[in-house]
């Protein structure tokens, strides 16, 4: 039996959520709209996974974290999709894709048809299996990215109580996730290959604050090299962590943060890509009539830099849902829009205390400013990045609340600077003046 919708949002995260919310918001009949998602659960924020549902004392656990759109952040439970004529197919995993007969098939042999597609498949980890890693495939290493394998992890920090643990991976998971394994007092190591961590966003002077202040709180570091095998006990479980450099390190578990990829396989050949991803145009719209892509999978053109670019953003995924929604119900009324106009944004909370934020683009020369030493006791900096004697990009620090408007305005009008020293001075004082006084 095939089953029939005017929409189909395929995918199960925070994207899916709120372009639901979208398409209830712009009008919507019973029966119209579905999500399929192969994970258990109505769409949730992902983000919270590797922020808090860790969490020693206070887990973050649903229903609190469903995705919550809307002005009044208006928690999505599964009944709201109920309630709305939405039907949520959820454990259920799409293995074929064809987009010119407009037909979806399950692992399970189920054939879903559509008139609209809305591509949100989001990314799948790298796995160091897939890489040929020596004995990857122990127990307790584990990957993070649904709320399945955040169970896991929880279940096997507390069966290893205050043992040793190493994340392999310098990035945002890597960072956010050694934090959470520290705070449930395990001993944590952290490997990477680059010169200092989130190197695809800190600079050398951001990066050494934050690791002197991961230092403090008890995480090592070990930079510049890689992992190359691991070792088993003989019940199978994860013993040792063997280093390039010839290091080997004891640990009961693994956590691998080494990257994600969009998850196109099922469209391969049938669309136009780029960039790893599924090209669109401003409003989402893929080569294929009537089929949309958001979110991590998506190529599309940002705006503010006039280039295509692929984010893997929070942001950005809940954004850009509600722009091809809001693009496919004004086509549908013979109305016009407005293109996507991204600000790039990027955050993180560290141990419950540290936070940080990124506006923009990191290209071109940099301009710290403020307290960035990891001694002390309340640091706030920031920086900004300069390209073309304009500011580009900026990062903030610490007391994040008090300035992230201002960061957030000079980033996307990009103010010129004609005194780098002058800037490095004023500071969080020159986003403020920027955005008092409306300057561009």
């Amino acid at each position: 039996m095939v089953k029939t919708f005017k929409y189909i949002i395929l995918g199960g995260g925070v994207a899916a959520g709120y372009a639901a919310r979208e398409f209830a918001k712009q009008g919507l009949k019973p029966g119209e709209l579905a999500i399929i998602s192969k994970e258990a659960v109505a769409p949730y924020e992902r983000t919270v996974l590797s922020k808090s549902y860790l969490h020693p004392e206070f887990p973050c656990r649903l229903p609190t974290f469903y995705v919550y759109a809307g002005p009044r952040r208006e928690i999505l439970f599964p009944e709201w999709y109920s309630e709305k004529g939405i039907e949520l197919i959820l454990s259920t995993e799409i293995v074929k894709a064809d987009l010119a007969a407009k037909s979806l098939t399950s692992a399970g042999g189920e054939t879903f048809s559509y008139q609209i597609l809305l591509i949100a498949t989001g990314s799948t980890v790298i796995r160091l299996s897939n890489l040929g890693v020596q004995g990857a495939d122990a127990k307790n290493i584990f990957y993070f990215r649904e709320i399945d394998d955040a169970d896991k992890l929880y279940e096997a920090i507390k069966a290893k109580k205050n043992g040793k643990a190493v994340v392999v991976g310098g990035e945002h998971i890597g960072m956010e996730l050694s934090a959470m394994l520290r705070c449930n007092n395990l001993d944590v190591t952290m490997v990477y290959p680059e010169p200092w961590c989130m190197s695809r966003l800190f600079t050398s002077d951001i990066a050494a604050f934050n690791e002197g202040y991961y230092a403090k709180k008890g995480v090592n570091i070990m930079k510049r090299t890689v992992v190359v095998g691991f070792t088993a006990n003989s019940d199978g479980e994860v013993k040792e962590v063997k280093l390039k450099d010839g290091r080997v390190l004891e640990a009961d578990i693994v956590v691998v943060g080494d990257g994600i990829r969009p998850q196109t396989a099922l469209f391969k050949g049938q669309v136009e890509e780029e960039k790893g991803g599924i090209k669109t145009d401003g409003f989402f719209k893929t080569s294929v009539p009537n089929v949309y892509a958001v979110g991590d999978v998506a190529t599309f053109p940002v705006k503010l830099y006039n280039e295509l670019r692929r984010v893997e953003y929070a942001e950005h995924a809940c954004q850009s849902a509600r722009k091809a929604v809001e693009a496919i119900k004004a086509a549908e009324e013979g109305k016009t829009v407005e293109k996507y106009d991204y600000l790039p944004v990027l955050y993180s909370h560290q141990f419950g205390q540290q936070a940080w934020e990124f506006y923009g683009d990191n290209v071109g020369d940099t301009v710290l400013f403020g307290d960035s030493s990891p001694e002390s006791s309340i640091p706030k900096f920031g920086s900004y990045w300069i390209k073309d004697g304009k500011v580009v990009g900026a990062f903030l620090q610490g007391r994040i609340e008090e300035e992230r408007d201002a960061m957030a305005y000079v980033a996307r009008v990009r103010p010129s600077v004609q005194n780098v020293d002058e800037l490095a001075r004023e500071g969080f004082s020159f986003a403020r003046k920027i955005e008092n006084f409306g300057l561009e």
